[in-house]
């Protein structure tokens, strides 16, 4: 299947089915972004960690996602960890070895970025609370 089909039918099931489900669960990590078009909050659910006032994570479609582009028009976000909300501004790191951040990342989320994900891209998120 070429990659652009791939991204579709992942992005599709993501947006519609994984990520409605997971918003609900309470201490799903979540990305809050602002919308780039509404202005309003955008909440993806997505995996990484925290190493001390930083959040690390790697986006699996890169600029292709829809978050990575609020980022880009706002880098100001909120990051829910452990059922708790932390303000924070993102940086996208294009010279960062996206697969070998993975491998310090938690696994099973990774599995899926490395499974899925054509156009990795590593984001750092500098928490400021």
């Amino acid at each position: 299947m070429a990659d652009d089909a791939r991204d579709r039918i992942t992005r599709l099931f993501q947006k519609n089915v994984a990520n409605r489900v997971m918003r609900l669960l309470p201490f799903q990590t979540l990305l809050e972004t602002t919308g780039r078009k509404s202005g309003r909050p955008r909440r993806t659910p997505l995996g990484g960690r925290r190493i001390g006032n930083e959040f690390w994570f790697v986006s699996e479609f890169g600029e292709k996602s829809d978050y990575i582009k609020n980022i880009k028009a706002d880098p100001r976000v909120r990051v829910r960890l452990n059922g708790r909300w932390h303000n924070g501004v993102a940086h996208l790191l294009p010279d960062d070895d996206a697969h070998q951040r993975l491998r310090s990342l938690p696994q099973f989320n990774s599995f899926g970025v490395r499974t899925f994900g054509t156009n990795l891209l590593t984001v750092r998120v500098d928490l400021t609370d």
